[in-house]
């Protein structure tokens, strides 16, 4: 009995000796970033490079926030996170619900095609995606920007895993009692996967907030730059500012962690609900 009392708390101090190694390992970035957020322009460039700064400067963030106009980029990319999770949301819950609880000819057709649609690699829409957006002259506008990220097929996959999960009997029990299908969706299967919806939007807030390959493609002017093609405006190609560059990505992770710190209840929940682990 004692062996294997003795045996538990081993595993169990090696579990936390793991899980700190690991939080250890993801902390060493940022607390890097922040580091190097707080040094001088030629103390970045010093070898062997410090660990902290000698005086932390902290006139790097103000500096940093008014040397390009960054309240603008925040704006842009909160207006495009807005209505990147919005749409992303509604059409995932929409589309899951559909793919989960409708039955009709050449169903398993269609969901084979739409997971060959899943595997194809972001990037290679890149340019379909730019010349579709240009012929509707949508290049260097608002709308060009948020048109083709209101969709996720990830999105839809996910929600589907859930609705997949709710009981046929519930459904049924409100047929009987006269609901219609939207009301069985809005009043029953929408209310019942919040915590499903919130960790997803929370993935979606996430990438929307860091993109940026696509942001930088189809905007030409400042006015419509978002946060992380800001960022990258301070590494030209002969100079780079680095303190300059970490300090404005600590002030643009804020928002994420804010909105990450709000959701956070809804998302171990959601993940157990999705299957996600």
């Amino acid at each position: 009995m004692r062996r294997d009392l003795a045996g538990m708390r081993a595993q169990r101090a090696m579990g936390y000796l793991a899980a700190f190694a690991i939080a250890a390992v993801m902390l060493i970035p940022f607390l890097w970033m922040v580091s190097t957020s707080l040094m001088g322009e030629f103390e970045v460039l010093q070898y062997p490079p410090p660990l902290v700064p000698a005086s932390p400067q902290w006139r790097n963030f103000p500096e940093a926030l008014t040397t390009l106009p960054f309240a603008r980029f925040f704006l842009n990319s909160s207006i495009v996170a807005l209505f990147t999770v919005t749409g992303q949301v509604i059409t995932g819950a929409c589309g899951g619900y559909a793919l989960a609880r409708f039955r009709f000819a050449g169903e398993r057709a269609v969901f084979a095609a739409y997971l060959g649609a899943l595997m194809i690699p972001g990037i290679v829409l890149l340019i379909p995606r730019f010349l579709l957006v240009d012929a509707l002259g949508g290049v260097d506008t608002m709308a060009g920007l948020v048109s083709t990220e209101l969709v996720s097929l990830w999105g839809v996959f996910m929600m589907r895993q859930f609705f997949v999960t709710m009981p046929r009997e519930t459904e049924d029990a409100a047929r009987i009692d006269g609901a219609s299908e939207w009301t069985i969706f809005w009043r029953i299967a929408v209310p019942l996967a919040r915590p499903a919806l919130a960790t997803f939007g929370l993935f979606a807030f996430i990438d929307a907030w860091k993109a940026f390959l696509w942001p930088l493609v189809i905007t030409r002017s400042m006015g419509l730059r978002t946060v992380e093609v800001g960022i990258a405006s301070f590494h030209g190609l002969y100079y780079a500012n680095w303190p300059y560059q970490m300090a404005a990505a600590v002030t643009a992770l804020l928002p994420v962690m804010a909105v990450f710190l709000l959701t956070q209840r809804y998302v171990t929940r959601g993940i157990q609900l999705t299957g996600l682990r």
